[in-house]
């Protein structure tokens, strides 16, 4: 049986497994799917997780040396990840096994390489890919569409755990959905730069 706390607001999440665990003041928006073993706290500021944003099995959100964690709309924080203290922009992936320590900024659309650690009050420009420890920025690309397509299969496997379906992305309706999506993306993404 999941545990909340007294302050944490729900607005609206597409799934949030019975394991997870969110103690202190706590906002999760829209859309957000809360996997197996995720564990949030907050003592004292908040954490805050945006609109179509995953938190995958045994991530660690904690708040950290003078501000609460939050994370931006369609970013996929992946397979146990620590987020401390930390803000990450939107259409963010942070990778498996990855730290981002206390009053890091990450800009939006970047990635996190699995394993590395984002040491404290590191400044990480958008459309990044950091990697290492301590991690540093190897790339710059826009990762816009990759992202957000993974934010967007986590929602629609959300949505199948939601109903007791969990063998959605195999079957031949996930794949026309993924399809669509990152058609839809990629036309978004070109219409951007063009701006």
């Amino acid at each position: 049986m999941r545990r909340f706390g007294p302050l944490v607001q729900l607005d609206g999440p597409a799934f949030i497994h019975d394991t997870a665990e969110i103690f202190g003041k706590a906002h999760i928006a829209k859309g957000v799917s809360i996997w197996p073993r995720v564990v949030m706290r907050a003592e004292m500021y908040e954490n805050i997780i945006g609109p179509y944003t995953n938190l995958q099995d045994f991530v660690m959100v904690h708040v950290g040396d003078g501000q609460g964690t939050v994370i931006g709309a369609h970013c996929s924080i992946t397979h146990h990840a620590t987020v401390h203290g930390c803000t990450i922009g939107e259409n963010c992936l942070i990778g498996i096994n990855a730290t981002v320590m206390d009053n890091v900024v990450i800009g939006e659309n970047s990635i996190v390489a699995g394993h590395s650690i984002v040491a404290a009050g590191s400044r990480i420009p958008a459309n990044s890919i950091v990697a290492g420890v301590p991690g540093i920025v190897v790339k710059t690309r826009n990762n816009f569409v990759a992202n957000r397509l993974n934010a967007f299969i986590y929602h629609y496997n959300a949505l199948a755990y939601a109903r007791g379906e969990h063998r959605a992305w195999d079957s031949a309706a996930f794949e026309q959905a993924r399809q669509a999506e990152r058609t839809r993306l990629e036309a978004e993404s070109a219409a951007l730069e063009k701006f």
